[in-house]
């Protein structure tokens, strides 16, 4: 199976110009990787073009409506005084059923998922070309961020009924139905160079060297290393490399 291509995303709303004094980037590097095989059976992956996520327009906010006070008071509800039962004289029966107590709940594993029971936080990838990241966990909350690179890795960071909260390797994110989500693990290259050699070993030949914002998929992961398939070409690269799995993985 072959690998994903490069982190990008596109913009469903306009993206603030960058300033020359202070300002702030919305977006991540995106753009096609292309491998070359050279003669020496290197390959090197060029840097992605310029974009990433975009914020989406702001929705006007709704007029403020005035309340409408009622036609008139609500009367009172008249105090009934309190009554005392009547003292029983008789003796309750001895096979009287007791009102059982309702046994508590454990609390809840923070570590765990509330609705899959999976670990929190975990790393999935999206699915398709396209996730609408929303504010809030449901269809009516705004779509604040799209992710437009299929393959590409996310990190859950909390669950709701059929949602989940996702971020980024920038943090970027918000609440993606699951069914956009996927369980297929895969790696962005986080270091401006990365090395993908023959074996696991820092003295093994270099297959082919990725850029930052390089996407792949996950074959296996050791300790200190993770094999990763790259459009085709597959080496082993460092875990300090890579964002998309934890220091202390295992994948086989």
């Amino acid at each position: 199976m072959g690998g994903f291509s490069s982190c990008g995303t596109k913009a469903i709303g306009r993206f603030l110009a960058r300033s020359a004094a202070v300002g702030v980037v919305l977006g991540v590097m995106s753009g096609v990787t292309m491998a070359q095989v050279s003669g020496g059976g290197t390959v090197t992956l060029e840097r992605p073009a310029e974009g990433g996520l975009a914020v989406s327009p702001r929705p006007r906010p709704n007029p403020a409506t005035p309340p409408v006070a009622p036609a008139s008071e609500p009367a009172a509800e008249p105090t009934q005084p309190e009554t005392t039962a009547p003292a029983t004289t008789a003796a309750a029966p001895a096979d009287a059923t007791q009102p059982t107590t309702k046994r508590a709940k454990p609390p809840r594993d923070p570590s765990k998922g509330a609705v899959t029971n999976l670990p929190i936080p975990r790393y999935v990838s999206l699915k398709g070309n396209e996730g609408n990241a929303r504010r809030g966990p449901s269809l009516t909350h705004r779509i604040d961020w799209v992710f437009t690179t299929s393959g590409m890795p996310l990190r859950v960071t909390a669950e709701h009924e059929n949602w989940r909260r996702v971020e980024d390797s920038e943090g970027l994110g918000g609440w993606v139905h699951y069914a956009l989500l996927s369980g297929v693990r895969s790696a962005m290259v986080s270091q401006e160079r990365a090395e993908f050699r023959m074996k696991p070993n820092p003295s093994a030949p270099v297959m082919f060297i990725a850029e930052r914002g390089v996407i792949g998929r996950l074959l296996a992961c050791e300790r200190d290393w993770c094999r990763m398939n790259v459009q085709g070409e597959r080496g082993w690269v460092l875990k300090t490399a890579l964002w998309g799995v934890d220091a202390g993985e295992i994948l086989e």
